[in-house]
């Protein structure tokens, strides 16, 4: 981890619903859904939360985003305190911190073009569109992998894979420091999601931000995660960097999160890695090959 100051910091986030039960005395039981949660996030790393359904991830990530107020805790962006932030201070906090939801189809105006929904948090903003409204579209759909002449199309008229895409590049829109991706790749088939898993690092590689990354796949949060922090029944139960978490896990709730991922057949496992080092040592070959042709001419 950094030892810089974190981008992100929440301690003892507290989220509760009222059930809708009473008590003794008559008064409903609050449902705490996010129960004394602390955690960080630092410029240029992901940090994973994974945990079941219901077991409040992505309630904190909408405490995170300042979509729902917690009932109690601090929320610090920066070193400020943002957890009452209204007016610009809160405007600009939103603008700093982006989200890419989980279905891309549900978070986009289907009534919207391309070019309407990505500069729409420029306008919302009351920011100037960079160059103007098409050609900044057609540079940040360039950039997400996009055939920026599909500026003027609708979300409908793009696959899946291609409308998350639209939503990240919305999300780039205004320049975010952090990036909250609740289940952003959970909708799409296997081969997307490696995809859109390789498109985000290479933007986080490009711009230094950093991924609040929600999930229940411990596949995916394996190839994206610097840091993971597992919840369960609204608190975290364990934290640490990624390999340690997964190689080492000390709490019994990881363990058995783990034991539920699907095992790779050992003896597939053990061909595709005697061919991975094979086709290595044929291509370190050929390179020596080339430098020598190359030195003698």
């Amino acid at each position: 981890m950094s030892t810089q100051a974190p981008l992100f910091r929440g301690t003892n986030l507290v989220k509760e619903f009222s059930s809708g039960s009473s008590g003794l005395l008559g008064r409903a039981k609050p449902f705490r859904a996010v129960d004394d949660v602390s955690l960080e996030v630092h410029r240029g790393e992901t940090l994973a939360v994974v945990g079941e359904s219901g077991s409040g991830k992505s309630t904190t990530a909408r405490l995170v985003a300042r979509l729902m107020d917690p009932t109690s805790g601090t929320l610090e962006f920066e070193g400020t305190d943002v957890t009452h932030a209204k007016g610009a201070a809160l405007r600009d906090f939103r603008a700093a911190v982006q989200v890419i939801f989980q279905d891309p189809y549900s978070s986009l105006n289907p009534k919207h073009t391309v070019e309407r929904l990505v500069t729409a948090p420029l306008v919302y903003q009351g920011r100037k569109i960079p160059g103007g409204a098409r050609a900044f579209t057609r540079e940040l759909m360039e950039r997400v992998g996009l055939n920026p002449l599909h500026s003027e199309r609708y979300a409908s008229q793009f696959s899946g894979g291609q409308a998350q895409r639209i939503g990240i590049a919305r999300a780039l829109a205004v320049g975010p420091k952090l990036i909250i991706c609740d289940e952003a790749v959970s909708a799409l088939d296997v081969s997307v999601q490696a995809q859109v898993i390789n498109l985000l690092r290479d933007l986080q590689a490009d711009e230094g931000f950093g991924y609040l990354f929600i999930a229940h796949d411990l596949a995916v949060v394996r190839q994206i995660a610097t840091r993971v922090a597992v919840m369960s029944q609204g608190a975290i139960v364990e934290t640490g960097p990624r390999d340690e978490v997964f190689e080492r896990p000390e709490h019994e709730y990881t363990k058995t999160l783990l034991q539920a991922v699907p095992r790779i057949n050992p003896e597939w496992d053990r061909r595709r890695k005697k061919a991975e080092a094979a086709r290595a040592g044929r291509e370190a070959d050929a390179a020596t090959a080339a430098e020598t042709t190359e030195a003698a001419e």
